[in-house]
């Protein structure tokens, strides 16, 4: 019995040592297979610069758009965590001694992380068992919500860019970007850069504005403008999102071939020009996100220090290579208006610097927003403000009273007064506002003071205009003085109209940009986006497609005989009527009418083989009446042209003097009527229009009408019963035979005209009418 019990511990210790055995072996292989040095193809003794050229050259090798390997993902994953470990020292001092991975995991952890592969199904990490915990306190701070984010956030990113996290409680992935997340936060916000979290569950309203629907994820906000983060979670990664957000030419690399051209390029741009000079080769992002902020005030450069081609810069300015240097330019280009140095650049210093110097010495009003900054309003808890203001033109001719204007404005420094100028040509409704409408023949000076936002001023111009001559600054000089003295100087009141915005690019400029930042959002959610995102592109597409090639299959294949259905008389009449109207509304394509004359080659297919639907509108004239006839007949029918069913002709009745009898008589044998037998043997038909419908074989009959005295007993439009009626037509004069015809196209086009069917249209042939009529 004591025996077994000896044993039995004898062999648990064995068990126990080849368990921990194999679990040393497994550790030393998980170690050696993750080892970021040995990733990143550099000994353990390289540089960060080494470091970073075997990074980028192993990113642009295993990229998945560019490496089609299907371990090009992973690999490319390796690439970006042992980047991640080695470019932070304390992360690579923690590998270096204990193999760690990750900083903030406690020391001898990572050997844990050989247990995975000993024996994956008796291993269970924390989330396993992972609860729905407190929020954390780091992210409770930059919560947004969906009023907060409209109001603060979204106008605030034409400042400075935003970094916005996605997650929710239910969230594993994103614990493991979560250390990343901070590290980047600790380092972006520091900068400039705005951070912003979103928790899915509580924030349904704004994470659907924002088109996030998945967690975790990383939103860019500039410009109004949402961009998603689609990259690994790594620091470096982030960093980069944040630039590529950014416009492009926010910073100007400036050397010695073109730094005059910076700053004297002060007058154009009518911005102080800011020069930073670094030794670092890229721009700073810290100088970037500022250049952000005040890009509407400011133009940014950055000299390279560097650089083989700054060497009259460094001697010229008098440069100092060992900090970072700030010279702000205004409108001396030899000497700098402001200077800054320091060895760490912090954004409060850099900010304050160009808050400071947001504007010239004598600075051009070419938006509200500028006048407002500058004349500020009156407020009654603060000092007076007064704004002189110079109004010129901008030809050479002026540019000697320009100056000296600027030149008394650099002398005459006061806190209480702003100057500036104007141009008069550019901004005529504040130059006639305060010229009170009288014409400046020479340059004028006119000293204002704010008194509401609604654009009352009071102010008072200085007499004598303004040459530049020391007369002119002697005068100036004595009314600034006594304004100061007695606040009642300024006598005269007047409302100012808002400025022009002279910067503002033009509309086509707008609309381009516009344009191209909804084609690289569409291009966006195609590439990137799952099918719930793109359903409303998806549906809007298919369903345009849909009306396009559905409208031109069904006219393609519409056929002609349908229109010979028979149809009852009410209800042709009410789709005729509504068709017609339609069409009358059209515009005329063409500034002119076209009217083809009624011959034997044009007559068939002018009338007998017309189109179904279609009709010709012709007009019976003589030789003696063609010129005038013609004239009046396009005048009145011009506002119909625009319809692709009418068309125009007219008959030369002494071409063809028995067609019209013979159409009349046809017309009269077909009803049984014998009342117009006159009109047969009536040679003058000259004014008459007729609307044939060739394919229906009937017509509608305008008569000339007297347009005297007797209005009321005339009509346009008489059938053949009302003859008895109508004025003697030799008592009409030509150019007033078609008076009425606009009237009754009007009529023709709503279908309320009657119509007279005939059996067969008769031929323009002479002799075959005479046979007929003789028969």
């Amino acid at each position: 019995m004591s025996l077994n019990k000896l044993r039995f511990p004898w062999k648990c210790h064995v068990v126990v040592a080849i368990f921990l055995l194999m679990l040393t072996v497994d550790v030393v292989k998980a170690t050696s297979e993750y080892d970021p040095y040995k990733i990143l193809g550099v000994s353990r003794s390289a540089g960060q610069a080494e470091i970073k050229r075997a990074y980028k050259k192993l990113v642009r090798e295993w990229h998945p758009d560019k490496n089609k390997d299907p371990k090009a993902e992973d690999m490319f994953i390796k690439i970006s965590k042992s980047y991640e470990i080695l470019s932070n020292e304390e992360r690579r001092a923690n590998f270096d001694r204990y193999g760690q991975m990750d900083e903030n995991q406690p020391f001898g952890q990572s050997h844990h992380q050989g247990f995975h592969g000993f024996h994956r199904s008796f291993y269970f990490d924390e989330s396993f068992f992972h609860f729905p915990r407190s929020r954390d306190f780091a992210d409770s701070k930059y919560m947004l919500h969906h009023a907060q984010f409209n109001s603060e956030i979204l106008p605030d990113s034409y400042k400075r860019p935003y970094l916005i996290k996605v997650t929710s409680d239910w969230c594993f992935a994103c614990i493991h970007i979560e250390p990343v997340w901070k590290e980047a936060v600790q380092e972006l916000e520091p900068l400039g850069v705005g951070i912003g979290v979103v928790d899915l569950g509580y924030e349904r309203r704004l994470a659907n504005q924002l088109g996030a629907y998945r967690t975790p994820s990383i939103i860019g906000l500039v410009n109004g403008r949402v961009t998603f983060f689609h990259q690994v979670v790594v620091q470096e990664h982030l960093r980069q999102f944040v630039e590529d957000l950014l416009p492009q030419k926010l910073v100007e690399k400036v050397n010695d071939d073109n730094y005059l051209a910076f700053l004297e390029s002060w007058h154009a741009e009518n911005k102080p020009g800011l020069l930073l000079f670094d030794r670092v080769s890229d721009v700073p992002l810290l100088y970037k996100l500022t250049a952000f902020s005040f890009r509407d005030y400011v133009r940014f450069g950055y000299v390279e220090q560097g650089d083989t081609h700054i060497t009259q810069l460094l001697q010229q300015f008098n440069i100092n290579t060992f900090a970072p240097s700030m010279l702000l330019f205004k409108e001396d280009t030899q000497k700098p208006a402001d200077i800054i140095q320091a060895r760490g650049m912090k954004r409060q210093i850099m900010n304050e610097f160009v808050s400071n110097n947001k504007f010239l010495q004598v600075p051009r009003l070419v938006s509200q927003q500028i006048f407002d900054e500058l004349c500020p309003v009156k407020q009654f808890h603060r000092r007076r403000k007064y704004c002189v203001l110079l109004i010129t033109g901008e030809d050479d001719a002026f540019l000697p009273g320009n100056k000296a204007f600027l030149d008394f404005a650099s002398a005459y420094k006061k806190d209480v007064l702003r100057f500036a100028y104007v141009y008069q040509r550019k901004q005529q409704p504040l130059c006639q506002a305060l010229l009170q409408n009288q014409a400046a023949v020479s340059p004028q000076v006119v000293i204002l003071e704010r008194r509401s936002q609604a654009g009352r001023v009071l102010f008072r111009s200085v007499s004598g205009g303004w040459n530049g001559s020391e007369e002119d600054k002697h005068r100036l000089h004595e009314q600034l003085e006594l304004l100061q003295r007695d606040p009642s100087y300024l006598t005269t009141d007047a409302t100012l109209p808002e400025l022009n915005n002279e910067m503002a690019p033009i509309f086509i400029v707008q609309w381009l940009s516009a344009v191209f930042d909804y084609i690289l959002q569409i291009y966006d959610g195609l590439l990137y986006s799952n099918w719930r995102e793109m359903m409303p592109i998806l549906s809007l597409i298919f369903s345009a497609l849909f009306i396009l090639f559905g409208t031109v299959i069904i006219q393609a294949f519409s056929k002609p005989q349908n229109s010979k259905q028979k149809e009852s008389p009410t209800t042709q009449n009410e789709e005729n009527r509504s068709s017609r109207a339609s069409t009358s509304s059209r515009p005329p394509k063409k500034d002119f009418v076209e009217v083809t004359e009624l011959t034997d080659v044009t007559y068939t297919s002018n009338l007998v083989k017309l189109k179904p639907g279609h009709i010709n509108v012709v007009l019976v004239l003589t030789n003696a009446s063609k010129n005038t006839l013609l004239r009046k007949f396009a005048k009145e029918v011009f506002s119909f042209s625009g319809s692709q069913t009418l068309h125009f002709s007219f008959l030369n009745a002494d071409k063809h003097r028995h067609w019209m009898a013979s159409l009349l008589r046809s017309a009269c044998f077909d009803q049984q009527s014998e009342s117009h037998s006159d009109d047969e043997d009536s040679p003058d038909c000259a004014g008459y229009v007729l609307a044939l419908n060739g394919h229906k074989k009937y017509f509608c009959l305008f008569r000339p009408v007297f347009t005297g005295d007797n209005h009321s007993g005339s009509s346009s439009e008489t059938s053949f019963s009302s003859d008895s009626r109508r004025p003697s037509r030799s008592s009409i004069e030509v150019h007033h035979k078609l008076d009425r015809l606009g009237l009754w196209m009007e009529r023709l086009m709503e279908g309320t005209l009657p119509r007279i069917q005939v059996p067969v249209w008769p031929t323009l042939d002479d002799a075959a009418n005479t046979n007929a009529s003789a028969s």
